[in-house]
């Protein structure tokens, strides 16, 4: 334990020094130098009930003066501040997060059941940024890379909601449907006359570009969720997006649909490897729980910061000493006067 202001501890053992020069001065001299004497004394002191009260007396003396001491001396050391120093190290998740999700019905059962456990991911982030991406003609940047949490799990509450009405079929009217439909897909259908829709390999070309270029020191992640079945064609191929991707330190995890063709799911293996990342089939691979933990620790980025220096105001104990004491003197003076 370390004083801010030592000086202060300092005036107060001063001051308990002189205090106890004063005692002890006192004791030496003589009770009745300046008071009047009492006749037949010494029978007196023979007294049983006499010597058990000047016993007393002395004890609760004694007791009184060492717990005025200690609680002066307590009461100098709280005005000093005591302290503690701790070195602390910062450590923090350095890792950007972007949900990467085909949102054409066809995916729909697997977006739901990712996005249930993604929630719990979000919850117990500690300086990661998430962000969401939905595509299928075209992609579109529903919620960037933030820190704001609360935000994230209210837009993926939101999408989830599109999602389960949708698999439902359940609308109480035409405004709901419009509102929640138009959620999870609106921006993602432009230029599908022209273009088709699932354009698989456009939608995580685009997560790229979503990332910051000022932190690159960051872990870069893309959740990529699909049935890889395209049905138009795409700027670029898969592999030709996995390699972007594999350029920009960006590893990609894949999610595919029970359903998916079987040249589909190699290929989309095959791209989703070459970034470093696992490929998981929604049907063999699992509940959608163990999916995300494994997602999430193979991905995790813990990163020691500086070394800071606190200083830690430990008043606790003297305290106490203080209340302790202040306790003692009610009671022994109570019991001095009786």
């Amino acid at each position: 334990m370390e004083l801010k202001y030592q000086f202060v501890f300092y005036i107060g053992l001063v001051v308990v020094t002189a205090f106890i020069v004063w005692l002890v001065i006192k004791s030496k001299k003589k009770a009745y130098s300046t008071g009047k004497k009492v006749a037949h004394i010494e029978r007196l002191k023979k007294n049983t009930y006499f010597k058990r009260k000047q016993l007393c007396y002395r004890i609760y003396s004694i007791a009184w003066f060492v717990f005025a001491l200690i609680g002066t001396l307590a009461a100098f050391l709280l005005v000093a501040r005591p302290y503690k120093t701790e070195t602390v190290d910062e450590e923090k998740y350095q890792r950007d997060i972007i949900l990467c999700m085909d949102i054409s019905t066809s995916v729909d059962e697997v977006n739901k059941n990712l996005i249930k456990e993604l929630k719990k991911t979000v919850h117990q982030l500690q300086g990661e940024r998430f962000g969401i991406v939905i595509f299928n003609t075209s992609p579109v940047l529903l919620v960037p890379l933030t820190d704001d949490y609360e935000f994230v799990e209210e837009q993926l509450d939101m999408v989830q909601e599109g999602l389960e009405r949708r698999l439902s079929g359940f609308y109480t009217n035409m405004g709901d449907y419009y509102y929640y439909e138009e959620y999870i897909s609106s921006g993602t259908l432009v230029g599908n006359e022209e273009r088709g829709s699932s354009l698989i390999a456009d939608g995580l070309a685009s997560c790229v570009y979503d990332f910051s270029e000022e932190d690159k020191e960051r872990t870069r992640v893309i959740i990529f969720s699909t049935d890889n079945d395209p049905q138009g064609e795409s700027f670029l191929s898969l592999e030709e997006a996995a390699g972007l991707c594999k350029e920009n330190n960006i590893t990609v995890y894949g999610i595919g649909t029970k359903n998916m063709y079987d040249n589909r799911e190699a290929e989309m293996k095959s791209a989703v490897e070459n970034t470093g990342g696992k490929f998981y089939l929604e049907e063999d691979s699992g509940s959608f729980n163990d999916i995300v933990t494994e997602i999430q620790k193979k991905s995790q980025n813990l990163v020691k910061g500086h070394h800071q220096v606190m200083e830690i105001e430990c008043p606790e104990t003297m305290f106490k000493i203080l209340l302790l004491c202040m306790v003692s003197l009610v009671i022994l003076t109570k019991l001095l006067r009786r």
